[in-house]
Formats: structure tokens, sequence, C-alpha cells
């Protein structure tokens, strides 16, 4: 299967590639391969599985749907099933905002949600212009792509995003945060700054993709404070770090903000596709099919994601994932003191990241250890022969990243992150053992 997969699918393939793996069999944190192997997933489809693969509530949900004969394609109609996803959502929501709110379906994919967030606030300010983020990562459609870190386009304008380990200003902190506001407020303001007039700014309140970096809360009311006064919407991309992933059920509400629009999707799908956007009732001007999507009414996603959201917050498992990923946070901070090769750990709830350095070299610009992306890749292969899926990310791919479900036993977190350490330290010794080596001849 695995070859003919790499004959058969595109080049663009990613996960396969580092993940050579064929799982059959799937529930809860494990993932069986063909080949009988058994494996903790830290990934959860990319943090899509808040409650881990074939969840009974889940799969009770979906199984209610097919046994009512109940339509499974309904465009965007009313259907019960939509009206229940939509009145748990609204539940979860912050008050605030879901007192004023209007929501639209998209296509499943989050990238489709995040394009009709940028279409909202160009149709409701009239302007073109963005605000967005180093490091950011918003999907893999052109606006998205536009928005995310790494582009160039016109009509974009790239903020400093604070980041404590390798902060540009050399400071890191509240410290650091406040100087990137200071500059974001004074590039703004300033008439030949040659800012775009923004539609809107777009914010991931942590990072994930870009490396596991959570956005100070002073800095994320700061923004909030920024936009507010000057009439420009603010738009919580959430669809990696909502559904209690870290600590709190939205990550916006770690910082009190309420932003003017949410992107929503992974875990709100309950492991199936699904999209929305919840916004303020005043930005909703469009016309009628403005924004549309043939899957848009997935009957069973909405099932399945209505018994997630219900169960995140009927059993408090963003308390949970807040306490259970404090611990795992201090354990590896610990297992950094004897590795010199761990050179920042970070995260919120079980959204967690451990960059790994080379300690021999200094980036001359942050004056902290360059990074580690063989090493990380190192690590990746590791933890995979010990039976651990891990990702990486950050802007050198040298972060690996943990995004366990939420339903992580403490007994399970302790046998990921011996797992994890085990891996590393056999990833050193690989390393150590090439650079004594030498160069072949």
């Amino acid at each position: 299967m695995l070859r003919r997969q790499s004959l058969r699918e595109s080049a663009a393939r990613t996960y396969a590639r580092s993940l050579p793996i064929v799982p059959v069999r799937a529930r809860g944190l494990t993932i069986e391969g063909a080949d009988g192997r058994r494996y903790l997933d830290c990934l959860a489809g990319a943090g899509t599985l808040a409650l881990g693969h074939n969840h009974p509530v889940v799969l009770e949900a979906i199984r209610k749907v097919l046994d009512s004969g109940a339509p499974l394609h309904a465009l965007d109609l009313a259907t019960p099933v939509k009206d229940a996803f939509t009145t748990e959502l609204f539940t979860t929501l912050p008050r605030p905002l879901a007192d004023h709110a209007r929501i639209q379906f998209c296509s499943p994919a989050g990238t489709d949600a995040v394009e009709a967030a940028l279409k909202l606030v160009r149709t409701a300010t009239g302007r073109g212009g963005l605000l967005a983020f180093t490091g950011a990562y918003h999907g893999m459609t052109a606006g998205a792509l536009d928005a995310s870190g790494g582009a160039s386009n016109a009509r974009v304008t790239r903020l400093p995003y604070p980041l404590n380990y390798r902060c540009p200003y050399g400071v890191g902190g509240e410290r650091g945060a406040e100087l990137a506001a200071r500059w974001t407020e004074s590039l703004l303001d300033d008439p030949k700054g040659g800012v775009p007039a923004p539609a809107g700014m777009i914010v991931e309140p942590v990072q994930g993709e870009g490396g596991v970096n959570p956005a100070p809360d002073s800095w994320m009311r700061r923004m909030r404070e920024i936009t507010a006064a000057r009439s420009i919407p603010l738009i919580a991309d959430e669809v990696q770090t909502g559904v209690g992933r870290t600590g709190a059920f939205w990550a916006v509400e770690h910082s009190g903000i309420v932003p003017d629009v949410m992107v929503l999707s992974k875990a709100i799908g309950g492991s199936l596709p699904l999209a929305v956007i919840v916004y303020r009732d005043d930005l909703d001007v469009w016309q009628p099919g403005a924004h549309a999507g043939t899957f848009r009414g997935n009957q069973l996603a909405m099932a399945a994601g209505t018994a997630t959201l219900t169960y995140v917050r009927e059993n408090r498992l963003a308390e949970r994932a807040a306490l259970l990923g404090g611990r795992m946070l201090a354990r590896l901070q610990g297992l950094a003191a004897d590795h010199p090769t761990i050179g920042d750990v970070r995260g919120r709830g079980l959204m967690i990241g451990v960059e790994l350095v080379d300690p021999e070299r200094e980036d001359p610009q942050t004056g902290t250890a360059t990074a580690a992306p063989a090493l990380a890749t190192a690590v990746q292969r590791e933890c995979l022969r010990r039976g651990l899926i891990v990702e990486l990310g950050g802007r050198h791919s040298s972060v690996v990243r943990l995004l366990p479900p939420l339903t992580l036993t403490d007994e399970q977190a302790v046998a990921v992150l011996d797992r994890l350490a085990d891996a590393l330290a056999a990833a050193e010794r690989a390393t150590r053992h090439r650079t004594d080596a030498g160069p072949s001849h």
C-alpha cells in the first residue's frame, strides 16, 4: 500500500512522507497499523480529534443520524441536526459574541472559513487591506496563504507576532510583546507607513504550525484595543486552538477579549469535515450567495460536532487540558535542563512545542542557539520507531509538536513523554556519532 501510494499520489503529500504507516484501526489515543504495531497518536488529525479516535459518543451520534433516515446532504437548509449543532456551539461561545452573532457554514476545510472571514470583513468595511502576522498559518487556499507567514501580497501588511524565544527585539516576555504592539500601533498611525486601508486583522491566539507560540494575554488585549479604536474587525483564527485545546474552551478566553469574527473548524466536526465563521451581526451585510459551498450541510459532521462540543463542555475537558498540559510542560522543562539540545519548551493546555537547537552554534540576531531541523526530523523518526506519532513545525521545522486528545489519561501522558525522552536521547547519540566520525572518505 505504501509503495502504491508513492506511485499514485502527488508529490505534494506531506504526512505520508514522515509517517510511513498504514492505519487500520484506532481508538482514543491509539492507532494500530496494518503491520500490527500500535502507536500513541499525538498528532490527532492535526488537532481535529478532541476526543481521540472513534470516541463512543461520536460514533453513537453518527449512527443515530444514519439510522434516522435523515438526509446526509442538505446544502444550507435548516435541519434538526444543524439546529442542535448551532445551539450547542452558541452555548460555548464567549457570551458577548454569542448574544449578537451570526454563523456562516462554509465548505468543509478551515481554509474555506478563513476565505469567508476575509470576504466578510472586506464586504462590511469596503476596504481591501489585511493585517496579518509573521509566522502565521491560515490555510492553503489563495487568500489564506496570503495571510500566512512567508507569503507576499501588496494588500497584506505583515506585523510582528510576539515571541518569547527568539524575540526579534532581543528581550522577550512582556517587554517584547509591548514593543511588538507599539510597532503595530505606530505603523497603522503613520500616514506614510504604506499600509493599505485594513478590512481586518487576523490572528492565531496560539500559532500552531508556526511553532506553538502562545500570544501573551496582554498583547491580545492590546490588539483588541488597537483594532477597536480604528474600527478594524478583529478575526480570531481558532481552527486549531478551539474546543478546549489550550485549556479554555476558546483560546481568546484566556485574555478575555471578544473578537468580531471567529474562524472555527477541525475539532468542531468531531473528526469529520466542518468549518464555520461566527461574527458580529452588524457585519452581516453580504448578499445571498455571497459565500457558498456545496458541502456546507454535512449532517454527519454536525451530529459528531454536537456530541464533541457537549462532551467537552459537560466533562470540563478544557480545565483538564490546562491541568495535564501544565504537568507535561513542567516535565519537559525538567528534561530540557538535562538536554542542551532543547532550546525552549512552550505551549498552552494540550498544545505543546519543544524547540530543538544546536547548542554549539549561536543565532547572531537573537543570541539563542540556532535551530536544528535535522535533529527534529531524527527525533520524529525515533519517536515513530518507539510507537509515538508527533508532528514538526516552526519557522525552521525544528519544533516537535504534541497535540494529544483531550481525553489523554495521566498514564498515557507519562508514556508519551517517556517515549519522547528516549527518542531524543537516541537522536542525540546518532548525531554525536556522525559528528565524531567526521566526513567519510
